[in-house]
């Protein structure tokens, strides 16, 4: 489990589909290995949501196909 203390110290990166005008982003962190937490980076101090890793990788190719 991840706390939200250690959600507030991840280092979170922001979708590269994010324009520079703010729009409706979504920010990712590397910091856990095994899981993908996700936020709206619009809204730092809400909830994740927190992936296995092979479900957000499932979920990208879905994306792509």
């Amino acid at each position: 489990m991840i706390s939200e203390q250690e959600l507030h110290q991840a280092r979170w990166e922001k979708s590269s589909y994010s324009g520079a005008s703010g729009g409706s982003c979504v920010e990712v962190s590397a910091d856990f290995p095994g899981l993908v937490p996700v936020r709206d980076s619009k809204v730092v101090a809400g909830p994740a949501l927190v992936f296995r890793t092979s479900a957000w990788n499932a979920f990208l190719t879905d994306l792509t196909a």
